[in-house]
């Protein structure tokens, strides 16, 4: 009984030990907080130079510029398969959006499926287009462009449109930078950040 009693005296002093259940559950919180903060991390990468910015002019809630930005932002990542086919399963429903597509650069049809979707197709009946000119054509005729020469600023919500690119935008950030979501730009759906006034114009559906 002495032993016994030196044992328990010597062991007194020990740790409590963990049980393999508290162990896995710290495990499993440690590894959701590194997956969050690498979350966090992709989505600033876009607004490089703006930490701690908020975007203003956000879209209400049921708005088609609010269907399209959350629509577009759960797209983000989709690629090419393989890089540089213009192709793969999900490129091919973005394509359903037009009538007569092909395989071909897809910016176009990205959007078009975006306004389809959130509806408010593009195009006179509907037909959606895969060519950015022939888009902005048909807004300009439609009343729905907004030159950038006219000084108005964009919306979440607005397509953008370059020379042969087009976009959505999603933020307008407080130092006037426009964040984007943009299909085929790097063989995928991604973010970018782009100085203000470098587009040829905007298209708002709604």
């Amino acid at each position: 009984m002495a032993r016994v009693t030196e044992l328990q005296s010597i062991l007194g002093g020990a740790a409590a030990p963990v049980s393999p259940t508290a162990t896995a559950t710290a495990t499993s919180q440690d590894f959701a907080a590194m997956l969050r903060t690498a979350s966090v991390g992709g989505a600033t990468t876009a607004t490089a130079g703006a930490a701690g910015a908020t975007a203003v002019a956000t879209p209400t809630g049921g708005s088609v510029g609010a269907r399209m930005v959350a629509l577009a932002q759960g797209e983000v990542g989709q690629a090419e398969q393989p890089p540089g086919s213009n192709n793969s399963a999900r490129i091919a429903t973005y394509r359903t959006a037009t009538a007569g597509s092909m395989v071909a650069p897809w910016c176009a049809y990205f959007t078009s499926w975006l306004a389809r979707e959130s509806g408010a197709p593009v195009g006179a009946r509907g037909e959606g287009h895969g060519s950015v000119d022939a888009l902005y054509a048909w807004a300009q005729g439609a009343g729905k462009a907004i030159p950038a020469s006219s000084g108005q600023p964009p919306q979440p919500g607005d397509l953008i449109v370059w020379d042969e690119h087009i976009g959505i935008v999603e933020a307008v950030l407080p130092d006037g930078r426009i964040q984007t979501i943009e299909g085929n730009s790097s063989d995928r759906v991604s973010r970018r950040v782009h100085p203000a006034g470098n587009a040829i114009g905007y298209v708002r559906l709604g």
